[in-house]
């Protein structure tokens, strides 16, 4: 039929970008689950392997965790060790756009970090010691997750598998189980640490903007009721799993749910995924670009997960996303006159529904959410517009 001719005839003008479009929805997605991370700690073996020149030595835990310090400065006194300020956090899904971040940024100041992974081997072959700063990392394996656990000050929880592809039954239960076991892998390692004194004070876990389901009218804060699609079920399932924690501790151990918005950078995410076609003259809105974009600058993200881990007022939900949420159509504008390209090729609906299937929502539909919390708290974004964070992410 003439209809079918032309849809194929466009889509093939798009194979271009096609490969660019299932990226973006990737990126998108706020709920997608970082890589798991490596670190310089080899719980698999017997001997430790770390690949940085700065490593100074190891000293082996209990279990066969190897700790391996890569500081070129003189050990610190035991004082100095056990200071108040001082942070041992424990991070699932911790090679991630937003996790590999939150590792520098605690490494940088001195915290240790101790990064729960699925599997070793990945977690060696993503490592790349010589870009982190000076510190000390731990590699635990599944099987030791409560051993690293143990003796953890905080902990972050950022796993769970990519939504960003074409949904069947097997995959839902994935992106469900995923997250609904990890949480529960964690709180249960945070409730069986007898000693209160080596038990995790804070859990910090993701959850996604996702939550609240999709709209095009309604704004949504932290009070707004969940909705009623499926992705909103795996967030209520993801943040009940977690605040179990608190009650297995008899509220010993605050939870905090970091509602994501759409996170943005330049060397992944969203972002990542567009620029390519942007700077190829081929950028412009996905769908009618009427849809809503609330999106957080990743250096933001970074800064309100560690606001999470040590400021006590915050508790239960809280949406980390720019106090300036923005249309589809903005964003792509904004995004072509700071690079100097038009932004006039939209992405049609139907080739992200042909490609990704009902995964397309997740980029053809989207919702206005606020910080009312953080707002309420104090808390000052480094970027409140998306003038302002394009500006720094494509001059960097």
């Amino acid at each position: 039929s003439l209809s079918l001719s032309l849809s194929l005839s466009l889509l093939s003008s798009f194979r271009i970008t096609a490969r660019a479009m299932m990226s973006f929805a990737r990126g998108c997605s706020s709920m997608s689950s970082p890589s798991f991370s490596s670190s310089f700690v080899d719980s698999s073996s017997s001997s430790s392997h770390v690949s940085s020149r700065r490593t100074r030595g190891t000293r082996r835990l209990k279990g066969g965790v190897l700790v391996a310090s890569f500081s070129d400065a003189k050990a610190k006194d035991d004082k100095e060790e056990e200071s108040e300020n001082k942070m041992v956090v424990s991070i699932t899904g911790a090679t991630g756009f937003v996790g590999t971040k939150l590792v520098e940024s605690l490494l940088k100041d001195g915290h240790e970090v101790r990064v729960l992974t699925r599997s070793i081997k990945q977690a060696k072959k993503k490592l790349k010691p010589e870009t982190l700063p000076k510190g000390t990392l731990l590699l635990i394996e599944p099987t030791k997750w409560p051993l690293g656990i143990k003796g953890s000050t905080h902990v972050v929880n950022l796993a769970g598998e990519p939504i960003s592809t074409r949904w069947d039954e097997n995959v839902k239960k994935e992106i469900m189980n995923s997250r609904v076991k990890a949480t529960e892998a964690v709180v249960s390692a945070i409730a069986n640490v007898k000693e209160e004194s080596k038990r995790p004070k804070v859990l910090v876990t993701a959850s996604a903007i996702g939550y609240y389901g999709t709209s095009d009218e309604e704004t949504f804060d932290e009070s707004s009721n969940s909705g009623k699609d499926y992705l909103s079920s795996v967030c209520r399932a993801w943040e009940k799993a977690a605040k179990k924690a608190e009650e297995m501790t008899n509220g010993e151990t605050r939870v905090v749910f970091v509602r994501l918005g759409i996170v943005l950078d330049r060397d992944g995410g969203a972002l990542g995924k567009m620029l390519p076609t942007f700077q190829l003259f081929m950028g412009g809105p996905i769908g009618d670009g009427g849809q809503w974009f609330s999106w957080i600058h990743r250096k933001d993200a970074v800064k309100i997960i560690r606001e999470s881990l040590v400021n006590e007022e915050l508790k239960g939900a809280i949406n980390a996303t720019a106090p300036f949420p923005v249309k589809m159509r903005d964003l792509t504008n904004s995004l072509g006159k700071e690079l100097g390209r038009p932004s006039w090729m939209p992405v049609p609906d139907f080739a992200l529904q042909a490609l990704l299937g009902e995964g397309s929502s997740l980029v053809l539909q989207g919702q206005k959410v606020l910080p009312k919390e953080l707002l309420r708290e104090g808390y000052r974004f480094e970027y409140e517009t998306i003038t302002d964070a394009l500006n720094e992410i494509v001059n960097e």
